[in-house]
């Protein structure tokens, strides 16, 4: 019987690969080129992306319930016509055709199934969801980050370490490969505090003098304490010199003070899509890297695209996937807008201003809309708050929503610091909430944060 297996390395065209999303100073001369000549290289890419996705029975299925038929999708011109579709599509498709399910797009290819990596979500609220990549649209991704790291000023003489998880959630994987593969840097893959301890990880750093941090910030931030309460001063016995990472709303400046003045660099993307958009040396927005992404913000109720500068969900279609799983309309429910300022460096990629909450958890109380991920940057801006805090949203028996903000103070938690509390917060968000204030580390059962990548920040009890 003959060997049959088409092995991963030898299914990518680098060069073509490279063509396609360059890299390094070739990306800076890319992203200076005219709307024109960017938006007809999306074209191209998109066609592909439409030819693959009309032989996967999700979109099929997708398209056809809406009406739509080959040669209905003219060109990019045509998006707003397609249906978006979220997490809960994918699910479904799961539930209509386990375990993976019908989006794979494994259909087509002659020499039947291609290399495929295979990650889950963590499935903490439920059945983990299947994340598949097809071995040019992962090293493609994989790309993508390297580039952005090397764009925030990466060199080759660095060294990494990362707090991202593991397992069967892509993320450590992911970010491992973008710099190993598209970087000359030394990798350490330290992950979550349950994979290496908090207390080892600063050592670690320290013994193999890393000089980049890629992860959370939420995790970063209580690396930094954490080496503080061991007596390793984060200025004096480390190198750190840059961080990189999720970091949303957070305060960027009081991230870069706890590690003695970095630099921070924010990026955004989800599991699904990879990285779509990262900070600059600018550090003035996020540029979508658009040779890869095409990224509409649109109306969080309506579905509709909203005018630069106005809030919206972040819809992302990956021209570069046009293999394994494509993705053409795909709602994060991650909410941003898009500035509206010109480069500072002369590029001509889109810029968003970030992560600014997500529309399936934001909280409307009392007629506001309130993003329980903002509640930390606010609190930043006092001095006793120690760095981790939970929302609560209640409901009483007359049917009044309550929003209570539990936060970790240093000092006294008496009813005049609750008070300065919840005065400063009234004066931010508009509301009288509540507050409960907690000793250092009192709220990492219900937060999470050394489980979890992304610490839960909202228990809604109303429902």
């Amino acid at each position: 019987m003959a060997d049959t297996h088409n092995t991963y390395f030898n299914s990518v065209d680098w060069d073509q690969l490279q063509k396609d999303h360059p890299i390094g100073d070739d990306f800076v001369e890319f992203a200076k080129k005219s709307k024109d000549e960017i938006r007809a290289h999306q074209e191209k890419l998109f066609a592909r992306c439409v030819d693959r996705a009309w032989k996967t029975p999700f979109y099929q299925k997708l398209w056809g319930d809406a009406g739509i038929e080959a040669g209905d999708i003219k060109g990019l011109e045509s998006l707003n016509s397609l249906p978006v579709f979220d997490k809960k599509d994918i699910m479904d498709s799961i539930a209509r055709t386990p375990p993976i399910g019908d989006f794979a797009g494994f259909e087509g290819y002659p020499e039947g199934r291609p290399p495929v990596i295979f990650h889950t979500t963590s499935g903490t609220t439920g059945t983990p969801q299947v994340l598949l990549f097809g071995a040019k649209s992962r090293e493609a991704q994989n790309l993508l980050l390297g580039r952005l790291y090397r764009f925030q000023g990466l060199r080759p003489d660095d060294v990494v370490h990362s707090v991202y998880g593991h397992g069967m959630i892509n993320g450590g994987h992911y970010v491992r490969e973008s710099v190993i593969h598209w970087t000359n840097a030394i990798f350490m893959s330290a992950g979550t505090g349950v994979e290496t301890r908090s207390i080892k990880q600063v050592e670690l750093m320290r013994d193999f003098r890393a000089t980049v941090i890629v992860g959370f910030a939420d995790y970063i931030k209580k690396l930094a304490r954490v080496a503080v309460e061991q007596g390793i001063d984060p200025l004096k016995d480390l190198n750190i010199r840059m961080v990189s990472g999720h970091l949303g709303r957070e305060d960027k400046d009081s991230l870069s003070e706890s590690w003695g003045g970095v630099e921070c660099y924010d990026w955004y993307g989800v599991g699904d899509t990879g990285c779509i958009a990262g900070e600059g040396p600018d550090r003035n927005g996020l540029y979508v890297m658009e040779d890869a992404q095409y990224l509409e913000v649109c109306n969080i109720d309506t579905g509709a695209p909203v005018a630069d500068g106005e809030e919206g969900d972040m819809v992302c279609t990956c021209l570069y996937k046009d293999d394994i799983y494509p993705i053409i309309r795909f709602n994060t429910h991650d909410v941003t807008r898009v500035k509206t300022d010109s480069s500072s460096l002369g590029l001509n990629f889109k810029r968003i201003e970030g992560f600014l909450g997500r529309s399936d958890n934001m909280v409307k109380i009392r007629g506001i809309n309130i993003f329980p991920q903002a509640m930390g940057p606010l609190l930043e801006e006092i001095d006793s708050f120690a760095g981790e805090f939970i929302c609560r949203a209640e409901r009483d028996s007359a049917g009044r929503d309550e929003f209570i903000v539990c936060a970790e103070v240093s000092g006294q938690r008496d009813e005049n610091e609750v008070s300065k509390y919840k005065a400063f917060l009234k004066q931010k968000i508009g509301i009288d909430c509540g507050v409960e204030l907690s000793g250092p580390g009192d709220l990492a059962k219900l937060t999470q944060t050394e489980v979890r990548q992304k610490p839960i920040r909202l228990i809604d009890e109303r429902f």
